[in-house]
């Protein structure tokens, strides 16, 4: 099971993720460095663990904000240049064709989040030839967020999945396993991505019970509740295989 570390970004900065409301989101605290500069955390957490993927939220881009600072590509591009072997997923709130080619521009892989899409016709319309880009299921506190088909018709599926709980995006409190485990239910020949809530080790080993494929993670790296030691005790336990 892969360990995938993210990085929220607004106007520049990291920001710390919590329970998906963004409007109240701050410059990140992080005990691995006193940053918030985007190349600063990328580079602590890869002083954590060589990790081989990056997952990046462009908050700008996601809520659709202007005011001068409309995304984060050129932060983004910067990171790539930075680490050309760090393979980046990137979330920048596609939502019709000209925002996905602008993004398709870049060496990355993009995240598709159902949020996005009022109707399933809106998804369809980016006709999208190769599905090598990996779709976000998004469940808030109000519960799934986008059109029902693309919940429930798995033949819209691309072969990588995440299963997003903004709800338990850093609060520490767990991951939601029921919303897992009926994903599983529906998804046995995809690469399920858990999102939101994982705390420490065991969060971890849990959800490698449940066969998901990889987990992303941020909080419980930045309070240092997972420790190098224990992601290399994952690596060779075959977890973040």
């Amino acid at each position: 099971m892969k360990v995938i570390p993210v990085i929220d970004v607004l106007n520049g900065v990291v920001v710390h993720a919590k329970k998906g409301e963004r409007a109240t989101y701050q410059a990140i605290q992080s005990q691995l460095t006193q940053s918030s500069k985007p190349l600063d955390i990328v580079a602590a957490l890869l002083d954590l663990y060589p990790f081989q993927q990056l997952y990046i939220a462009d908050l700008n881009a996601i809520q659709k904000l202007d005011a001068g600072y409309a995304n984060n590509y050129n932060v983004i591009t910067t990171i790539k240049k930075r680490y050309p072997t760090l393979e980046l997923w990137v979330d920048a709130g596609i939502s019709n064709k000209q925002e996905f080619s602008l993004w398709q521009a870049l060496d990355i892989r993009l995240i598709i989040g159902s949020e996005n899409f009022s109707q399933l016709s809106h998804f369809t319309s980016l006709n999208i030839q190769e599905k090598n880009y990996i779709l976000s299921l998004d469940f808030m506190s109000q519960g799934y967020q986008g059109p029902i088909e693309l919940l429930v018709n798995t033949e819209l599926w691309p072969q990588d999945v995440i299963v997003m709980s903004l709800n338990n995006v850093g609060e520490n409190r767990g991951v939601n396993i029921d919303l897992m485990r009926k994903t599983k239910l529906c998804a046995k020949d995809f690469n399920l991505i858990a999102a939101g809530g994982v705390r420490d080790i065991g969060d971890l080993i849990l959800l490698k019970e449940m066969d998901v494929n990889a987990s992303l993670l941020a909080t419980a790296l930045h309070q240092k509740q997972i420790s190098t030691e224990q992601l290399e005790s994952i690596n060779r336990s075959g977890l973040n295989q």
